[in-house]
């Protein structure tokens, strides 16, 4: 039987590093977390900062505390809800946008770089085997919670 503990233990490494490299764009050096930020910024409609901080499974106080870094570094604003005052909503800024799509176009070309070691076949197993991993944990009693 195999080691499933070794083999998602391999990966995570991998990815880890697949993401330690992709997170440096013009001036800025962004760390993995704030990478994870700024794509759910932006692929969330007006969220607001407790949205970001449960689909990251993030305690509010560290979240906070990486806002306010982006914040400062002008890549995320962060504004008063028009319904709610105590709601602050997260959009990112032109240069938080470039950040972004930098990023997310750099991780893409990694990951088509590593599946063209596979062929067509391969490719579809393994994105159907992690839709399918991915499902799994969400539906798991002992895993992940919140995330989806």
């Amino acid at each position: 039987m195999e080691n499933k503990r070794e083999i998602f233990h391999v990966l995570t490494r991998r990815f880890g590093l697949l993401d330690k490299n992709c997170c440096a764009v013009g001036n800025f050096e962004i760390s993995i977390v704030q990478s994870h930020i700024l794509y759910e910024i932006d692929k969330q409609f007006e969220p607001s900062m407790q949205q970001i901080a449960e689909s990251l499974a993030m305690d509010i106080t560290t979240f906070s505390r990486q806002i306010q870094t982006l914040v400062n570094m002008e890549l995320v604003m962060k504004t008063p809800s028009t319904q709610d005052k105590r709601v602050s909503i997260l959009s990112l800024t032109v240069q938080g946008k470039f950040v972004a799509t930098n990023i997310d176009h750099s991780m893409n070309a990694y990951l088509d770089e590593v599946f063209s070691h596979m062929n067509e076949f391969e490719r579809e197993t393994v994105i159907r085997s992690l839709k399918l991993l991915n499902e799994a944990m969400s539906n798991s009693s002992v895993c992940c919670k919140p995330l989806f």
